[in-house]
């Protein structure tokens, strides 16, 4: 593992995760303000230009004169890829950590987060393969394609939405060109690089659906339909990822007549909150993470804590 902060002990990343709408952002600016540190982003919709008030991206004017590092980097017709990002992501953290500075990771993208925080090296890619496989998805659709998936590499399939047509593409593309099950490229849970303390912010379900409600109408209210309308003219229809963003995906159906805006408004809280059940799961089978409470009042405390304790290490087997 690579650790800049490890040979002076004094600069150690935090990285604060877990599900939408539970403060995380909050969090991040007051550790940033008290540890000298900067924020770097894990939430992979943030880093489109122009997506704002669907993302709930802090305005500038509310950053508090923090800089942060992997927002507004792609435009919306870009593909977003994990590698691309940890590519940039892990330059930033290492430039903070050289400059005496403390970077504050912040973000619920899972895959992000893992692809920053553990040695994780990403198969090679054929455009060629990948195309004859994106062609079968608008041929058949991601129902039939998972089928697929599921008959040649039954784990990836278990593991991967049948919905979730991009990852099921990936897959396969990683099955053909390896030979060896999609799983096999999946990184392994250990110590994380620089030794970063992980803190993740949760909040009792009931009251965290009420803030997403809560969100997803002020969204819908501030102007998210307008937001659409004008990237829609900039070519997010174009977007393989932009497109499909919770919120987002929601507001080009109702433009193209699926239902109207307020069924939009609806199916956006009910995605928002189902994605905030898979970011619960999949955090909680990390063992290196601290579960704080976002509403307690002692918050910052707990996190600073986290951060000055010892980093995690894999307990040790006995032969």
């Amino acid at each position: 593992m690579t650790s800049t902060s490890g040979a002076s002990g004094t600069v150690r990343p935090i990285a604060v995760v877990g599900p939408t709408a539970t403060g995380k952002s909050d969090l991040a600016l007051d550790l940033a303000e008290r540890l000298g540190g900067e924020v770097v982003n894990i939430d992979a919709m943030q880093m489109y230009r122009g997506m704002d008030i669907g993302t709930a991206k802090l305005p500038v004017a509310e950053r508090r004169g923090i800089a942060h590092h992997q927002l507004d980097v792609l435009d919306v017709t870009e593909t977003a890829t994990v590698a691309a990002y940890q590519e940039r992501a892990r330059a930033d953290v290492d430039a903070l950590l050289a400059a005496g500075r403390t970077p504050v990771i912040v973000g619920g993208s899972m895959m992000y987060y893992q692809a920053l925080l553990d040695e994780w090296s990403f198969p090679a890619t054929d455009p060629g393969v990948r195309r004859r496989f994106e062609d079968r998805l608008a041929e058949v659709g991601p129902l039939a394609l998972h089928g697929e998936l599921a008959a040649l590499d039954p784990a990836a399939g278990a593991k991967i939405l049948p919905t979730d047509g991009r990852r099921i593409v990936r897959a396969l593309e990683v099955v053909t060109l390896t030979g060896e099950p999609f799983a096999a490229s999946a990184p392994e849970i250990g110590p994380a690089r620089w030794d970063a303390a992980i803190v993740a912010v949760d909040r009792d379900t009931e009251a965290l659906d009420a803030r997403i409600a809560q969100r997803t109408r002020r969204m819908f209210e501030e102007g998210l339909v307008d937001e659409v309308r004008a990237l829609e003219e900039g070519g997010l229809r174009d977007g393989v990822t932009a497109s499909r963003a919770i919120g987002y995906a929601q507001v080009l159906a109702a433009f193209d007549g699926e239902y109207d805006l307020d069924h939009a408004r609806e199916l956006t809280f009910v995605g928002t909150r189902r994605y905030v059940r898979r970011q619960r799961s999949w955090f909680r089978r990390d063992p290196r993470v601290v579960w704080l409470d976002g509403a307690a009042p002692g918050l910052l405390d707990a996190a600073l804590a986290a951060h000055a304790a010892p980093a995690w290490r894999p307990p040790r087997t006995v032969d």
